[in-house]
């Protein structure tokens, strides 16, 4: 692997060992031009696709010739794929593989991306999961195709919108605290002067439902609209770009 410039990623802080390498990209490099403002990796949010094309041969770059790149066609949704090789993306919001070499890649501007590895470097994954996907169990999912067990993996949070920023309907609380133990749940919902709204917390919620199944859960705790000078924030701004959440197993 290549040199990487600092400003241009937030490493995943997790304890796994080093052959695992996790990211989150920035958008203080690339080419793109407002609204899309630099390295945005998406080919369909109305972003030029040569510029676009330019941005992900840069991110390639960054690696030896010898590792590839599976992106997906995320549709909010709980599926998972289990890969042994890059392939036409998926429609799929989360992947796992133990193929060292294979980057496993998923977009985000807001939902939160979630790492996973098994603590020896074994075995990879990685989901995108907006509240609907985190409350329909796309990380449980993703955990489930991992053959590592629970006790053994590690998964860390990326950045995605906050609890300072992300509000929600009485409904959306609702069907989280229906889903678990309500008492545990609503800890991450706090009211707001509106009435029936709340400020949810994404991180809060994910670690709870993985820590509950043994994982061990680091966050990043960062938020992306706090942030969006220098990540992508859908709430922040509806035409934008989007961050490559990256995983990997070293060759």
């Amino acid at each position: 692997m290549k040199p990487i410039p600092d400003a241009s990623i937030i490493a995943a802080s997790w304890d796994v060992v080093p052959k695992v390498i996790a990211f989150t990209t920035t958008r203080v490099r690339g080419q793109s031009l407002p609204p899309y403002n630099g390295f945005n990796l998406a080919q369909h949010v109305g972003d030029d696709e040569k510029i676009v094309a330019a941005n992900r041969q840069e991110l390639s770059d960054w690696f030896d010739a010898d590792i590839s790149f599976q992106w997906l066609n995320q549709v909010h949704g709980t599926s998972v794929c289990r890969i042994d090789a890059a392939a036409k993306p998926f429609d799929a919001d989360a992947l796992v593989t133990a193929r060292k070499g294979l980057a496993c890649c998923v977009l985000t501007a807001d939902c939160l991306p979630v790492f996973f590895a098994a603590k020896d470097g074994s075995e990879i994954g990685i989901a995108h999961a907006g509240w609907r996907g985190l409350l329909d169990g796309v990380a449980e999912n993703t955990l489930r195709n991992m053959k590592t067990p629970a006790k053994e993996v590690a998964a860390y949070l990326g950045p995605a919108i906050g609890p300072c920023h992300f509000e929600v309907g009485r409904d959306v609380m609702k069907r989280f605290k229906d889903a678990a133990d309500s008492q545990a749940v609503e800890k991450y919902f706090s009211p707001t002067l509106e009435s029936g709204k709340y400020m949810a917390d994404l991180f809060g919620l994910a670690k709870f439902r993985l820590t509950a199944l043994g994982v061990e859960v680091t966050s990043s705790d960062i938020c992306t609209v706090c942030e969006s000078e220098t990540l992508y924030s859908y709430r922040h701004s509806p035409v934008t770009g989007r961050m490559a959440n990256v995983i990997l197993i070293k060759p």
